[in-house]
Parts: structure tokens; C-alpha cells; sequence
């Protein structure tokens, strides 16, 4: 893949008129490369990692990336990670910086994997996919999760896609 880019995502394809409808093809076992590419942070409170304000953060981080007209629906993209079993933290790649966001530049390299199932079996992925990197040779960095739609469009949709992230060390 090329730098900053990932798979591209069809934005167009939303019959439920929240979430786009996933297309995993081109996404699995895909290499990412990553240099200074820009993501807004934002964290989020869990109990037992289940998120408790996910809703209206992210709904006021979308209002806050559109207002700045920072957003490519082609290379729409939000990697998701458990920081405790309290909170979570949330990448938002976007094109160029969001006022009054806390940008995080991201460069590395990452190895992806799709899953599909309920969001209860992310830290078994999680497994996996160390488990796949170490295979390659490499040890990972950390490991994120791209929840490519609301649980309410999973369920319209028939299938809860979830692309695994994982950010090789250097």
C-alpha cells in the first residue's frame, strides 16, 4: 500500500444513512504505511470495556472534522484501542489539522486482518493477531480496531466487519 493510504472505503454505499456499508475486499492482510499521517485523538470511558460515551464523542468529533473539512470518505478510518478496561482511545485520520482537536501525528508500519463477528471477540482477534504478526517475523507495537459500523448497522447490514491493526515495532 502506499504511504498514508489505506484500502479505499465507498462512502456512497449507505442505505441506512449512518454508517457506509463495509466492503472488506482489499482490506485483509494488507501492509500500512504510516509517516506524520494525521489523526485527531479523542479517549473514551468504558466499564469493563464497554464504552460508555462512544455516541456523543464521536458524534462531536465527525461535527468537528467536517466544520474543518479535514474528512476523505475514500480514506475514512477510526483505529480503536482498549487503554484499560476504563477507557479507551480513538484515531481519526483525517487530511490536515481540526481546530481545537488534539492532533496526533502517526507514522509505523501495520499488518491488518478482517474479522467478522460480535465486538465481544475483539481481545480474542486481538490474540490472532499477534499471534500473525509474530509468525511474519515481527513483534507488535500495539493493536488497534477498526469498527467499521455502529452495532445498529451491523444488524441492518447482517455482518459486524472489524479490520485488526497491528502496529509492527521498530
Amino acid at each position: 500500500m502506499e504511504l498514508n493510504q489505506q484500502p479505499r472505503y465507498d462512502a456512497g454505499d449507505n442505505p441506512t444513512g449512518c454508517c457506509a456499508r463495509f466492503n472488506p475486499e482489499g482490506w485483509d492482510n494488507q501492509d500500512l504505511h504510516f509517516k506524520d499521517k494525521p489523526f485527531v485523538r479523542v479517549k473514551t470511558r468504558s466499564l469493563m470495556h464497554i464504552p460508555l460515551n462512544m455516541g456523543p464523542v464521536f458524534k462531536k468529533t465527525f461535527e468537528a472534522i467536517e466544520a474543518a473539512d479535514a474528512q476523505d470518505l475514500e480514506q475514512s478510518l477510526v483505529l480503536s484501542r482498549d487503554l484499560s478496561p476504563w477507557s479507551a482511545e480513538h484515531y481519526f485520520a483525517v487530511t490536515k489539522d481540526v481546530p481545537g482537536q488534539d492532533m496526533t501525528p502517526m507514522t509505523g508500519d501495520f499488518k491488518t486482518k478482517v474479522f467478522e463477528g460480535p465486538y465481544k471477540d475483539a481481545l480474542e482477534w486481538q490474540k490472532m493477531m499477534l499471534t500473525q504478526v509474530e509468525a511474519q517475523g515481527h513483534a507488535a507495537e500495539a493493536v488497534y480496531f477498526f469498527y467499521t459500523t455502529c452495532p445498529k448497522c451491523a444488524k441492518a447490514y447482517g455482518k459486524n466487519y472489524v479490520v485488526g491493526a497491528a502496529k509492527l515495532a521498530s
